[in-house]
């Protein structure tokens, strides 16, 4: 351990100890407009994200996601390509298959690297947020380390009475808490010595500088109402409570104020799903409205969707928005199929928004809508679409338009977006393959613009908006 390091565990260990206030996160406050957007750097590893940094950050970026870092499934050979049907030479699913909560696998590279690409964040803006799975370990429990085991008390107290029974119905709680998710098998998480040693981690990640979390399959933790393990003497699910720092364990607490971090679930939206009571503790995924940009890029026209509401019961401004995430393009290839002009023509549209914390998946280098995983090299950065001149025009926007409310319209056709930021600006957006017109209501005032990307040349009369636009093509307009 480095004296730095040292240091700063110590300092973080000297803060007070103060329970976590509450916030209610399903009541909207139609004052707050979010301008932080997320670069999911997906199977990057650590030294190409630190190479890139500059770029994520001249990109209009304010937050990176990585991929989990903790040691994870590991076979020999493994650790080379995104995804190999023959199973030999590694898959991206591997590293979030936990093996011990320690920081380092052979994916994304050493701690020591990590911490050189957390400096780089650190010296270009970027907030690093790690994605961490507490909920489940690797499929192969015998691949489970020694030390990981020792330290929950041994292997029986490692998992749920029923931990290593496939969930059969994820529409049952007691199942869809207590059963294995994806056949994963599901580890105690009420567990106090499983909390003490996932938390220390948690601590070690910010002690390096880390400023948020994304929770992979939390809807498949526990809150208070959901059923609890009687055989495994649990009386309450209490994870939560201590992930967020309400409550210490063992004399182990979250090393940090909990509201000056950015943090979210991955709580898939379904039947039964207690979005009320995760919303007590974190922000969500708003899972069903990107199904629902999909489908209206599908169909190259919003006309019969409601894209304007979240479709969630938290309040907007606590979601965090996709067009797509890594598992709908590259576990159930959902939106695999879509071409990178129309998930950028949803991006824009969805990061000109008021609300909502938007979250660009990178694609891999070279993917084709044949070919998904494209180079299928794990480690390598993705393609070109994350610094495209309409993304970046977005990400800017979105940033420079604090404090305006939106006010989003549609074209009769459905076929062209406009989202208006009060008087300060708008964005344009042509969803369809073929060129259209734009003639819709705005606040701008009158006058004659062009756009900051192409210079195309809009103009407003009378409140009205109106010019050409080139098929799927976006267009950011500001006074």
């Amino acid at each position: 351990m480095s004296k730095k390091f040292f240091t700063i565990m110590m300092a973080l260990s000297l803060l007070p100890a103060l329970p976590a206030s509450a916030k209610d996160r399903t009541v909207h406050n139609p004052k707050t407009t979010n301008t932080e957007t997320i670069l999911h750097a997906w199977s990057w590893n650590f030294p190409t994200m630190a190479a890139n940094m500059k770029r994520i950050a001249d990109a209009g970026f304010t937050m990176v996601q990585t991929s989990p870092v903790q040691q994870c499934y590991s076979p020999e050979g493994s650790g080379k390509k995104i995804f190999d049907e023959n199973v030999t030479e590694g898959n991206w699913y591997y590293y979030y298959q936990p093996t011990d909560w320690k920081i380092g696998n052979s994916i994304l590279g050493t701690k020591e690297q990590m911490q050189a690409m957390m400096d780089s964040a650190a010296r270009y803006g970027v907030k690093v947020i790690v994605d961490v799975l507490p909920n489940h370990t690797a499929f192969d429990i015998d691949a489970v380390s020694d030390d990981f085991y020792k330290a929950v008390g041994g292997r029986d107290k490692m998992y749920h009475s029923d931990g290593l029974r496939p969930v059969e119905d994820y529409n049952d709680r007691l199942q869809c808490t207590l059963w294995g998710s994806g056949g994963l098998p599901d580890v105690n998480t009420e567990n106090p010595d499983f909390q003490k040693y996932y938390m220390q981690f948690v601590n070690e990640l910010l002690a390096m500088g880390v400023k948020g979390f994304r929770y992979d399959t939390a809807k498949h933790i526990g809150v208070h109402s959901d059923p609890v393990d009687k055989a495994k003497g649990v009386k309450e699910n209490d994870f939560w409570d201590v992930a967020t720092g309400r409550k210490s364990v063992k004399g182990v607490r979250l090393a940090v104020p909990y509201d000056s971090l950015f943090v979210y679930g991955e709580v898939l939206q379904d039947r039964n799903v207690p979005e009320k009571e995760y919303a007590d503790y974190f922000g969500q995924t708003a899972s069903g409205y990107g199904h629902i940009l999909r489908e209206m890029l599908d169909k190259g026209s919003a006309n019969g969707l409601d894209i304007v509401s979240f479709h969630h019961q938290s309040a907007p401004e606590h979601l965090t928005t996709w067009v797509e995430s890594h598992d709908t393009y590259a576990n159930a290839h959902e939106s695999a199929h879509l071409t990178d002009d129309q998930i950028r023509a949803a991006w824009v549209f969805l990061t000109a928004r008021q609300n909502g914390t938007p979250l660009f998946f990178s694609r891999p280098m070279g993917s084709t809508r044949t070919n998904y995983y494209g180079d299928n090299v794990l480690g390598a950065r993705g393609n070109d679409e994350f610094f495209h001149p309409e993304v970046v025009a977005a990400n800017r926007f979105r940033t420079a338009m604090k404090g305006a409310a939106e006010k989003v319209e549609v074209s009769p056709n459905g076929q062209v977006l406009l989202v208006n930021r009060g008087k300060k600006g708008a964005a344009v957006v042509n969803i369809n393959k073929s060129a259209n017109f734009v003639d819709l209501p705005t606040g701008l005032p009158d006058g004659t613009y062009h756009d900051t990307v192409y210079g195309k040349e809009f103009k407003v009369k009378k409140g009205r908006l109106t010019g050409v636009l080139a098929p799927m093509r976006s267009y950011i307009i500001t006074k």
